[in-house]
């Protein structure tokens, strides 16, 4: 629907609205927020901007204004600048040009004003208001004492010049003069006339000196003024954006999203063809937003709750789902901040330092274009990559990398409320993404077997598991325990298309917290990762879907929604936002942010429902409390964007340990290698062990095959396989996003693909079973394997490096 109609400005009212703007041919109008105040025309490609960046000012005091047609009109201030401009209806441009009319008349009429000023002692102080007036007063009485100075000033000056030329001739006609009678005469001249040029200078100096004392105090009384006059502006500006936004949240809310009228939403080049020169030099050339463009409408919003939810409780009122108020200081400071995190035990200190650097990225070139052309539409784990294409991280650590904000979950363990805890887990869940922003290189993809530990039991409070679990399809699981009293498992399959100007990653599978405490059992999955740009541009990751997180014990939700960039869309990119809901569908929280820099919630006080939104779709108005920021990005290492833009926990992740298992991915050779930038290496090492995976997948297979013609030998391949001693051939696999199989060649990315061959591969860490709460079929950790490593066993473990 259309924006609701401001009335007609008054004589010295600024006046503020929305306008189009010629830019050019290729984009044509562009929708500006225009500003009329002061007698200057200023535009912001948003309301937003008002307050750090202008785009463009004219001064109506020298300005042309002109009428085209109905709803056109120009300004000019004489060829430097001309804004063409086009406003949504005759009423609205005649409303713009009543504005700007009487905007310059009075910009005309305080110029004059201002020119007169300079006149010696008006006789009469301009008529304004009484403040203004008796201010106006005493500034013209000090400006008539500082003229009165500067006139004894130069009458100072010219005595001093007459005396002292005086003065001058009787010191020379004192040289000429012989000694006699008039010796006496001529000395007593020259001494009245040293006198006199002694108190004219002493006159002058005084002079000088009040004026110079005077001109100080008054200064610093107008620089106290000027500041303060710049302090209640600046006060005054941040009181009417916060009422503009008070009042567009309260518009949107009563009257659904504001739309443009179809007369205006397909403005294109032959609106105005045969009219050149239009625009000027301006910051369009590099504006990026098309606002002619409609966007996916938001599920719901967001407007300040009533004041008085912050002292008593809310009341019903009619059209409302009305909610039990708190009080403000309680929610923020008491609710989601209580149990306020105990002093760290000693334990817990650092008992290494960790590296903080990696060897710098090599440029190597590499003709991608020759790789990538026969590979459109393949899956992913079917294409031989080199490692120019990946970082020196395995898929392994990138999902032990999850756990760099591991103290969200801390700080949920310590809630006692379930809606709370959701919080927490929710901004985990969004935090997950932020070390992706950047990442563009493509992680080792594990081996069959490959394992990799993150032990911080004694730094952070806790450790964790990986495993490569499966090769058909490629999958890993992740167990995570925490002296907190949580455990984070997951078991994560990628699945991944190439569709030639863009790379889609899939995660399949699930990721669970279980809390001890509380025995909530939180479940969520993964969403879609966008590599974009991979032939040509810079290459940029996007993250898009949505995420639901479930609590299987109390049956609260949060639904997030990660909205895909867009070049039409007016929202900030990488925007996130979400509602925690319990059991009976009542929202009680909002969760808004972005998810490589922060995440904000609110307290929800009152839900709605507003008006149609553009697609008639009825959104819900949440009435909440003031947001507090419960997550923050970590800011990255110094130099991080010649380290991969690892962040500080991933630099440390393929750091050399004592005490690992033999199958951990620090032992991998060719990853070691490529860290080292020693490409060329990693690459003949890759291929290696690629082969040796080949070999043993396949001796494997030979021997499911036996074990299924003959029941005995399948007895007796069974009792081999629970046995912790095992044959290499028996652990190891193909790497599975190496090699090329027919098996699975056209398979879905979507689905798990039965393999043509069997294979009696088992985890070793980790075994298969039916989640009974999540109702899914996931690998768990069955243990054993830190007794292991305190043991320095690692007999069990296979040879797959």
């Amino acid at each position: 629907m259309s924006e609701p109609k401001p009335p007609t400005p008054t004589p010295g009212d600024t006046y503020k609205g929305w306008l189009f703007k010629w830019t050019n041919y290729i984009k044509g109008y562009q929708r500006r927020w225009f500003v009329l105040s002061n007698g200057l025309l200023s535009y912001y490609r948003t309301q937003a901007e008002m307050g750090h960046t202008c785009r463009g000012t004219i001064n109506l005091a020298t300005a042309n204004i002109a009428v085209e047609d109905s709803c056109n009109f120009v300004i000019s201030n004489g060829g430097a600048q001309t804004y063409h401009l086009k406003a949504s209806s005759e009423v609205e441009r005649q409303r713009w040009i009543t504005a700007l009319e009487l905007a310059k008349a009075k910009a005309v009429r305080m110029q004059a004003e201002s020119d007169d000023s300079g006149d010696d002692c008006p006789a009469v102080p301009p008529a304004s208001g009484q403040g203004g007036g008796c201010r106006n007063s005493e500034i013209q009485s000090t400006l008539r004492t500082l003229n009165s100075k500067v006139e004894d000033l130069s009458t100072c000056n010219d005595l001093i010049v007459k005396h002292g030329s005086a003065l001058q001739r009787s010191l020379s006609e004192l040289e000429a003069i012989r000694v006699g009678g008039e010796m006496g005469e001529k000395i007593r001249q020259v001494t009245e006339r040293a006198t006199l040029f002694r108190i004219t200078s002493n006159a002058m100096i005084n002079a000088c000196r009040d004026f110079l004392s005077l001109a100080q105090n008054h200064s610093k009384r107008w620089q106290k003024a000027l500041q303060t006059e710049r302090d209640q502006r600046i006060r005054l500006e941040e009181t009417l954006e916060q009422l503009a936004k008070q009042h567009n949240h309260l518009e949107r809310a009563f009257r659904g999203a504001t739309v443009l009228p179809p007369s205006l939403s397909n403005l294109t080049l032959g609106t105005k063809g045969g009219v050149s020169g239009k625009g000027d030099a301006s910051d369009e050339d590099d504006d990026n937003e098309f606002f002619d463009a409609m966007e996916d409408p938001a599920e719901f919003i967001t407007v300040p709750a009533d004041p008085k939810y912050h002292r008593r409780s809310g009341s019903n009122v009619s059209g409302f789902s009305s909610e039990t108020g708190m009080d403000d200081q309680s929610f923020d400071e008491l609710s989601l901040a209580s149990n306020p995190e105990s002093p760290q035990p000693l334990e817990l200190e650092p008992v290494r330092q960790r590296r903080t650097r990696i060897p710098d990225k090599p440029n190597y070139y590499l003709n991608l274009w020759s790789i990538m052309k026969n590979c459109i539409g393949k899956e992913l784990s079917k294409i031989p990559m080199p490692v120019n294409f990946n970082e020196p991280l395995s898929m392994l650590q990138r999902l032990s990398e999850d756990l760099e904000y591991y103290e969200l979950l801390d700080k949920a363990a310590k809630c006692q409320n379930s809606l709370e805890q959701m919080c927490y887990v929710a901004a985990f869940t969004v935090s997950s993404y932020s070390t992706t922003v950047h990442r563009t290189g493509k992680p080792f993809n594990p081996l069959l077997g490959e394992t990799f530990e993150l032990d911080r039991l004694r730094e952070c409070g806790y450790r964790s598991l990986c495993e490569q679990v499966s090769h058909h399809p490629p999958a890993a699981a992740h167990h995570a325990m925490s002296e907190k009293g949580w455990t984070l498992r997951q078991e994560i399959a990628l699945a991944s298309k190439f569709r030639g100007k863009y790379l889609s990653i899939m995660p399949l599978g699930s990721i669970q917290c279980i809390f001890d405490k509380s025995n909530n059992h939180y479940s969520w999955k993964k969403v879609t990762t966008t590599v974009h740009n991979i032939i040509v541009g810079k290459l940029w990751i996007d993250q898009s879907g949505e995420i639901d997180v479930v609590n299987h014990k109390t049956g609260d939700r949060c639904h997030l929604k990660f909205a895909p960039y867009s070049y039409f869309s007016r929202d900030v990119p990488r925007k996130v936002t979400g509602v925690v809901t319990d059991k009976d569908g009542k929202a009680h929280y909002v969760l808004s942010g972005t998810w490589d820099e922060k995440m904000e919630f609110s307290k929800i006080m009152q839900s709605s429902k507003g008006e149609n939104g553009t697609e008639g779709k009825q959104r819900t108005v949440y009435q909440t409390l003031k947001p507090k920021e419960i997550w923050r990005k970590n800011p990255l290492p110094e130099g991080a964007e010649n380290m991969y833009f690892f962040s500080s926990l991933a630099l440390t992740l393929n750091e050399h340990e004592e005490g690992v298992a033999p199958t951990d991915s620090r032992r991998r050779p060719d990853q070691r290698l490529m860290e080292e930038g020693r490409w060329d290496e990693a690459n003949a090492e890759k291929q290696r062990l690629e082969e040796k995976q080949r070999i043993a997948r396949r001796e494997r297979e030979r021997e499911a095959v036996k074990a299924a013609s003959s029941p005995e030998e399948a007895i007796t391949e069974d009792s081999i396989n629970d046995s912790p001693l095992k044959t290499d051939a028996q652990e190891t696999g193909t790497e599975a996003s190496e090699v090329s199989e027919t098996d699975t060649e056209d398979s879905s990315p979507h689905t798990p693909v039965a393999c043509t061959h069997p294979d009696n591969y088992q985890a070793l860490w980790f075994e298969k079973i039916d989640d009974t709460v999540s109702g899914e079929a996931l690998h768990v950790y069955k243990g054993g394997y830190w007794e292991a490593k305190e043991q320095g066993s690692w007999d069990m473990c296979a040879d797959i490096f």
